[in-house]
């Protein structure tokens, strides 16, 4: 007979599979009478038994049961498209809950990114405009302006009339101001929020005849819904589903295309090597080996594929307040070597160091990359898109000691220029941002990871106004934009930057239905409206807030027509959603 544990092992076993509350009561009440019969037999062999079962069931049972949750729409993601289409869908009158693998709602647009990539503003319509609205509304408060006046700040992105002329907007932000009006959109709506709930990407969706049934996440928790949205940055519900995607960059070839794959030697932004800097640890010896950050991989032909992904950062939030200020902090990891490519770049003449410390309301910045060497983390983010959680955490820490590696050494470090050591020195983080994260960002600025790939893929062609799209749900304006994806030595012996590329748009283009819905052999109860079926270059374009909050809106009002005439995804009438996404005042078509 086998020890008492070794049954109760068996029984964690057995009766883990069983994930309702009449399953575990029903078996628990048979081991409850066979176990009273067993003590009319008194034999020590019998006992025995009966003390095993009882160590198996009873402690099988007392192992925490599965708890189901269930409502019309799931949305999984806390990122500002999430929390927009969570509130459409409660304003169609849906249960809905949103499932979040973040503690603090809105993605970027709550972590740093406050000064909106926008392009044209008078697309950008729906609920995505009154997040904006709201905005305005927070400042023109007295209690907004703490560190600063309302008059000195001015009019940068604030008070821009609507269309209409009546309802006002401002798109530039403090980090704490858009998580709030992001929590007020919940209060506001009742909606239920699920936090640090992480999708069990493995086995955790289960699907039948081609639809998603449930979703677990990694505390055992199980939602059922009749549709589902994947609002991560990340797309791991579309993946999970087994929803066909992709990661890197495509060939032109693939979709006819003039701006995607490698482009070395192509020069749109500032954010290259302008003059012949040496990549060697030791100038001009090759065998020394290269600075950290270069890769010994020579780019591929210009235009073809590559599984390489455009660089990540954290936009900060800094300030030069000194009562608000507090110190660059030395990472946990620091190694100022790291750097020294910085330093060259400087011995060269650069110095447009500070021309991306955009200014936010109170004295505070939403500082980005800019120039050849800065906050971009290049080459270093290959892997993410498809690491599991253990790996992402590495590759996230990894981002951040650098970033904060980066500040610190420019706040530090003898060998800097004394002129740019000094202004750096006037900054640090904002002590009232990011309170409960080291005043840090919450949000990695994931700029591209998987892309669905669909019926219909968005390419250069239908952002560049070449192509027509039909059957739009909302509009882009901003320009062709990827950040660069490698670093590497030319053949002449120098270091360079590839992949930056950025070519403006003629003029707002649609968005079509059929980019954020799979195929529908794939499956028939899921909306993509964050990585949407796009190629590389078109969604450097797509990939801003405001669109991302568009297509959020616009996919929660198509899952609840779903719901209502109880069709698949792929099957909603056009015209109907046509009809209700105008009615909402979003913008579909130039007029």
């Amino acid at each position: 007979m086998l020890p008492a544990k070794s049954f109760s092992d068996v029984g964690f076993l057995v009766l883990s599979q069983l994930e309702s509350e009449t399953q575990y009561a029903e078996i628990y009440s048979k081991c409850c009478r066979f176990c009273l019969q067993m003590l009319l037999i008194p034999t020590k062999k019998i006992v025995l038994c009966f003390i095993a079962l009882c160590s198996i069931f009873f402690t099988a049972y007392a192992k925490p049961r599965a708890q189901h949750y269930q409502a019309d729409i799931v949305i999984y993601g806390g990122t500002s498209a999430g929390i927009i289409a969570a509130v459409r869908a409660a304003k169609m009158g849906k249960s809905v809950i949103v499932v979040s693998p973040d503690r603090h709602l809105g993605g970027l647009s709550s972590s740093g990114l406050g000064f909106t990539d926008t392009g044209d503003k008078s697309v950008i319509g729906g609920l995505a405009r009154t997040f904006y609205q709201k905005v305005y509304q927070h400042y023109q408060q007295s209690g907004a302006w703490e560190w600063q006046k309302k008059e000195e700040y001015g009019n940068k992105g604030q008070g821009t009339p609507a269309i209409d002329g009546k309802d006002r907007t401002m798109w530039i932000f403090e980090p704490h101001v858009a998580e709030q009006v992001m929590e007020d959109f919940v209060k506001e709506n009742k909606l239920k929020i699920y936090r640090n709930e992480w999708l069990e990407r493995k086995q955790g969706v289960k699907m039948k005849d081609g639809k998603i049934i449930s979703i677990k996440t990694l505390s055992g928790k199980i939602f059922n819904a009749k549709m589902y949205i994947d609002a991560t940055y990340e797309g791991d519900l579309m993946a999970a589903a087994k929803v066909s995607y992709h990661v890197g960059r495509e060939a032109n070839h693939t979709y006819n295309e003039k701006w995607n794959g490698v482009q070395a030697l192509v020069f749109q932004h500032g954010h290259y090597f302008k003059n012949n800097t040496d990549p060697y640890q030791i100038p001009e010896d090759k065998t020394s080996g290269l600075l950290p950050g270069i890769s010994t991989d020579q780019p591929r032909p210009n235009g073809t594929e590559d599984h390489k992904v455009q660089a990540y950062c954290y936009r900060m939030c800094l300030t030069d307040q000194p009562e608000n200020k507090i110190e660059f902090p030395k990472p946990d990891r620091y190694n100022a070597r790291d750097y020294e490519l910085l330093l060259r770049v400087f011995s060269t003449g650069w110095n447009e160091l500070f021309n991306k410390y955009d200014p936010i309301p109170n004295h505070k910045t939403d500082t980005n990359n800019h120039g050849p060497f800065s906050t971009d983390f290049i080459g270093m983010n290959y892997a993410y898109p498809e690491a599991d959680y253990t790996k992402r955490k590495e590759i996230i820490k990894a981002h951040e000691n650098y970033q904060k590696g980066l500040m610190y050494f420019m706040a530090n470090d003898p060998r800097m220029p004394e002129k740019i050591q000094q202004q750096v020195r006037k900054w640090g983080l904002a002590k009232d941002e990011f309170k409960d994260n080291g005043n840090w960002p919450y949000q990695l600025y994931v700029r591209e990871a998987r892309r669905m790939i669909g019926d219909f893929v968005m390419t250069e062609n239908e952002v560049l106004g070449k192509k027509e799209v039909l059957n739009p749900i909302g509009m882009g304006s901003y320009a062709l934009d990827s950040h660069n994806v490698q670093r590497y030595v030319t053949a002449e012996g120098y270091v360079q930057n590839e992949g930056d590329i950025g070519v403006n748009a003629p003029k707002p283009y649609s968005i079509s239905y059929q980019a954020i819905v799979p195929r529908k052999t794939e499956c028939k109860n899921l909306l993509v409206p964050v990585c949407l079926s796009s190629s590389h270059i078109a969604y450097g374009s797509v990939r801003m807030e405001p669109v991302f909050m568009i297509l959020g809106e616009s996919a929660a009002t198509a899952a609840s027509l779903a719901i209502d005439h109880k069709v698949n995804i792929q099957d909603v009438n056009y015209n109907e959603l046509k009809n209700l996404l105008l009615n909402q005042k979003q913008y579909l078509t130039l007029k």
